[in-house]
């Protein structure tokens, strides 16, 4: 693009003239499909590889976990591990855990009840991205209404707002036209024959450069990367670390957004989230071997050394890094306190768990399992 056609992008003016999908056909060239070559066989081997876990559905506690912290920080958000790990521990914990915190649990609800929802109705519309969007925010708002005047800035600093880098298109039928373009996209009605792995990456700079909501967009974008993987059958479960790469690389993931907007430079774009699912798959895939490896070293050891030690429990145990004698007693069928603390005494002195106590609560820590997931 030339200096004269860059000039004309106004990042103070709504880019109503977001051109629609599919991109040009020539974009995607032998550079990208080498690229894609390489991420789809890592992202292959990871859909395999989750098989593997006895229960796939503990990812969604633990890896996913780690994807909503990493998210959350990538808007701002910041909580700890020990504070996360506190309030899914315990349904009380978690009505009372912080404001960051509780952000991070409504992203993991919100990827959680888009998955299920995606499973019985295997449809990726308008309404799922809303619900989304309003479990994230924990709001009833939905598409910003078209007076809202909504930018993308720069870091906010104490004195002043950060500086306008993006203006999103403005108006209700511009925002239902860009959408509805988007929604057919993604569902095949446009580009059927294009590959769903490259179809997410364009997808993904559509949707941020759409802007629908008044807020929580990355977050939102980032739960419709996951789910577009599963319904499209790259993966069967929504377990990708996808945003620990984002925030290791976060001021290149802004400027190949801007590029695409302010140059049309999809290729870079396209190539960095290429990048991004090889390099979260290696990732993702690297902590499942680790977290099976230790879940059989935990289980072999705790039935030499525990007599009512088994396999359900082992499973429990690395379920989540913190666990609630509660929890065990639902497990081994057992629900007196006499006996619960006896089981965990017994668990604590073999060292499987570490008591934590924070005020007058006691909470029993899957050391093993947290020192993998903050690896």
């Amino acid at each position: 693009m030339n200096m004269s056609s860059r000039q004309k992008f106004d990042r103070n003016t709504p880019y109503n003239q977001l051109p629609l999908l599919p991109i040009p056909s020539e974009v995607i060239d032998k550079e990208i499909i080498l690229k894609w070559g390489i991420a789809s066989r890592f992202l292959a081997e990871l859909k395999s590889n989750i098989l593997r876990l006895p229960n796939p559905g503990m990812l969604i506690n633990t890896v996913s976990l780690q994807e909503a912290k990493s998210s959350s920080e990538i808007e701002n958000i910041f909580t700890t591990n020990d504070e996360l790990y506190r309030a899914i521990s315990d349904k009380a914990n978690e009505a009372n855990a912080n404001p960051a915190t509780k952000e991070v649990l409504h992203y993991r609800e919100a990827l959680w009840a888009g998955y299920n929802d995606l499973l019985i109705n295997e449809v990726l519309d308008v309404e799922l991205i809303v619900s989304i969007y309003q479990r994230i925010k924990n709001t009833k708002e939905g598409i910003r209404p078209p007076q809202s005047q909504v930018f993308v800035r720069s870091g906010n600093s104490e004195l002043k707002p950060g500086e306008t880098i993006y203006t999103p298109s403005r108006g209700k039928v511009v925002l239902e036209e860009k959408l509805d373009n988007l929604i057919n996209y993604l569902n095949d009605g446009i580009a059927r024959d294009e590959d769903p792995l490259l179809k997410m990456a364009i997808a993904h700079y559509q949707f941020e450069a759409i802007h629908p909501f008044s807020d929580g967009n990355g977050r939102t974008g980032r739960v419709i990367n996951l789910l577009y993987l599963v319904k499209t059958g790259l993966l069967t479960q929504p377990a990708l670390y996808f945003s620990k790469y984002i925030i290791q690389n976060k001021e290149d993931y802004y400027f190949h957004l801007a590029g695409v907007t302010q140059r049309k430079a999809w290729k870079p774009w396209i190539i960095f989230m290429l990048d991004a699912v090889e390099k979260t798959s290696v990732h993702t895939n690297h902590l499942i071997d680790e977290i099976i490896n230790q879940m059989k070293s935990t289980l072999e050891y705790g039935k030499k050394e525990i007599k009512w030690y088994n396999k359900e429990v082992n499973e429990v145990l690395f379920s989540q890094p913190y666990v609630k004698p509660i929890t065990i007693g639902n497990v081994v069928g057992r629900s007196s306190r006499t006996t619960l603390t006896k089981y965990m005494s017994e668990l604590t002195d073999k060292k499987i768990l570490t008591p934590k106590q924070v005020g007058k609560e006691v909470y029993y820590i899957n050391s093993d399992l947290a020192r993998i997931l903050e690896g």
